[in-house]
């Protein structure tokens, strides 16, 4: 089944690296908490542990993101966990990972399993999909 919806960010608290990196790299390594409000057929939030390599001058980077998800996939309520992770030169989105982790699903959303994406629109606007299966459908 694929739902579509789209997402607003209600929290970006980026948190302290504990000591110093011990390597460093030409792009900064930075950590981050985000939470996500979601509507259309994927409806409620997240909590999510962000990870990435990133230059704020150029745009480019790599980012790594788990996000533990809790509200309803086309009228499936449940919980579970997606981990997506993609690349950027600064205008671009290569290299892009989107997977349900197997497992993760709760309620409704028990043994989900699938894939999915994410974009941000011309305009800023956040947009994600689930292609999903749970058991019994």
């Amino acid at each position: 089944m694929k739902v579509t919806g789209t997402f607003t960010i209600s929290a970006f608290v980026p948190t302290d690296v504990v000591g110093d990196p011990p390597i460093s790299t030409a792009l900064p390594v930075g950590i981050a908490t985000i939470t996500k409000e979601f509507d259309g057929e994927i409806t409620g939030r997240a909590a999510t542990l962000f990870t990435s390599a990133f230059d704020m001058a150029s745009g480019a980077g790599t980012y790594i993101a788990m996000e533990s998800f809790e509200g309803a996939l086309g009228g499936h309520a449940g919980a579970f966990n997606f981990v997506h992770s993609a690349t950027t030169g600064g205008t671009d989105r290569t290299h892009e990972f989107f997977l349900i982790v197997p497992g993760s699903g709760t309620g409704g959303l028990a043994g989900i399993t699938g894939t999915g994406g994410l974009y941000v629109d011309a305009e800023g606007g956040h947009h994600i999909w689930f292609d999903y299966e749970v058991p019994g459908e």
